[in-house]
């Protein structure tokens, strides 16, 4: 048998291999990071399910959670897949459902509202409407290219990611407001949300803007990001509808566990939920 090592042509060819295969920019970018990784710790070796082992308990040792450990192994299960390789696949970490999520990383709608406010008043109006329309639709930031002149007209937009093609339907508030700032930046047709060039924003850029106003709003910098606009609509969606299965088709997902992943209530509100059961004496 041929001994398997990871090169760097394999690596560019399974990039590849992700883009036709329409991954995100993002998934491409991780599932490349935790290959090149994995190699950096083989050193040369050869790749077999034992040297897969070592790494696992490797990320363990230095205290690596056990999520992250298992995403980590979700991208080298790709890459053995891509490569024929799946006999060198090893066991994933065995996570019991988390019960409550932290406070400290969950963002409010109060939290969410200062945010906004503190963009508008800063001039920083294409990011405060930029937040709004993330939050308000659900959408990934992958996604914020589908939200066009043409969508905002028709109060929809169609989004093609992964190889499914799923409608938003947005706020008829939002969609007055968007042509009102496609108007006002002369944007006649496509993408809303562009730099001072024309070209679309990255969601490098995105983060970059939303952190730099953390301290001015008065918001922790670790709930401030893109997907906890999401994870807001998400958990207030719920709250009005308390239809789990209606919420997985809007946000895209085609398994029920992950949305319920989104509704995991806080620490505090498990406590006080423990509190209003009075059992005991």
């Amino acid at each position: 048998m041929e001994k398997r090592t990871i090169t760097t042509e394999q690596i560019v060819s399974f990039g590849q291999f992700l883009r036709e295969d329409e991954r995100s920019t993002a998934t491409v970018e991780k599932y490349l990071r935790e290959v090149r990784l994995f190699a950096e710790f083989l050193n040369g070796s050869e790749v077999t399910k034992s040297s897969v082992a070592a790494w696992k308990a490797h990320l363990l040792e230095e205290n690596y959670n056990p999520t992250t450990v298992n995403g980590k192994l979700s991208a080298i299960d790709r890459f053995f897949s891509f490569k024929g390789w799946e006999d060198c696949r090893v066991k994933h970490l065995r996570l019991q459902r988390r019960l409550f999520r932290e406070s400290n990383r969950e963002l409010t709608k109060e939290e969410y509202e200062r945010l906004i406010a503190t963009a508008e008043e800063s001039g920083k109006e294409r990011l405060s409407l930029l937040m709004e329309t993330i939050c308000a639709t659900g959408i990934r930031v992958s996604e914020v290219q589908y939200i066009t002149v043409e969508a905002a007209q028709a109060g929809k937009a169609e989004i093609s990611l992964k190889g499914k093609i799923r409608t938003i339907l947005m706020p008829g508030k939002l969609c007055r407001k968007l042509i009102k700032y496609a108007r006002k930046n002369k944007i006649a047709a496509g993408e809303l949300f562009l730099t001072r060039s024309g070209r679309p924003l990255s969601r490098k850029q995105i983060w970059a803007e939303m952190k730099a106003i953390c301290e001015k709003a008065g918001v922790e910098p670790g709930k401030v990001f893109p997907h906890n606009l999401r994870h807001l609509f998400a958990r207030i969606f719920y709250r009005v509808c308390r239809d789990v299965a209606r919420l997985a088709d809007v946000l895209g997902h085609s398994s029920i566990e992950t949305t319920r992943i989104y509704l995991v209530s806080t620490g505090v509100e498990h406590a006080w939920t423990l509190e209003q059961m009075k059992l005991i004496s």
